[in-house]
């Protein structure tokens, strides 16, 4: 007795997917060398949109985005303003500066940075004592923007790390204080519960207004938020 032939399949297995979600997040084919933490990080970077966005843009880093909605809300990158930017490092928001009409800029990092025309470009220690008067002098005059991404290395110490922390925003805003020019703004990247009243006290000093910003290409489960003050006192 003959068996009967075996049904065809009439519908295909799903093989791909749509922005609804079908789609499993891509994985590493491989974690050796690196940490759970590390592969963590690598897996993140690869599934987040604003990252793919960034590299389909040519940006450098997906912070480009960040400073990209910061400006849309505060208006910091005016055709004709100086921008300084504090650890500028990979260059994501001097791209955007320069995309929106700036042309005086200088950034400063601890790491080499290419080349972002018309920028000045400083690989040093910010707090270095020599760091400020040559950024000035190669800005031409005194800054209408002070940026800071600065982020200290972690060491794992909560206390430690978040007095290291709070250590750079209160450089970079007492820098800005000193050097910007009436009507200025100063935007600093920090985490909430970060940064000390005293910040935020000598701030409300000497700008019109201060306030926190968390752009949506921040990510949901960050604590980082970016700290903005604008209408410089003099």
């Amino acid at each position: 007795m003959n068996e009967d032939p075996p049904k065809r399949r009439m519908v295909k297995p799903p093989t791909g997917g749509n922005a609804a979600g079908r789609q499993k997040p891509a994985r590493l084919k491989t974690a050796y060398g690196r940490t759970p933490s590390q592969q963590a990080w690598l897996e993140r970077q690869i599934n987040d949109p604003f990252s793919a966005q960034a590299r389909a843009l040519g940006y450098r880093s997906r912070a480009a985005f960040k400073i990209s909605e910061i400006d849309d809300k505060f208006k910091l990158f005016k055709k004709g303003a100086r921008v300084l930017d504090l650890g500028c490092a990979p260059g994501g928001w001097l791209q955007i500066a320069v995309e929106r009409g700036v042309t005086d800029m200088v950034g400063v990092d601890l790491l080499p940075v290419d080349p972002v025309a018309p920028a000045h470009l400083l690989e040093m220690d910010f707090t270095d004592p020599a760091c400020g008067p040559l950024m000035l002098k190669l800005l031409g005059g005194p800054p209408d923007v002070v940026l800071s991404d600065m982020a200290p290395n972690t060491v794992g110490h909560r206390e430690t790390d978040h007095l290291r922390i709070v250590g750079l925003i209160e450089l970079a805003a007492d820098f800005a204080v000193e050097v910007l020019k009436p009507g200025g703004a100063f935007v600093a990247k920090a985490f909430q519960g970060g940064e000390t009243q005293a910040v935020i006290a000598l701030l409300k000093k000497h700008f019109v207004k201060v306030q926190h910003y968390k752009p949506k290409a921040s990510r949901a489960d960050s604590s980082e938020v970016f700290l903005v003050a604008t209408g410089f006192k003099g």
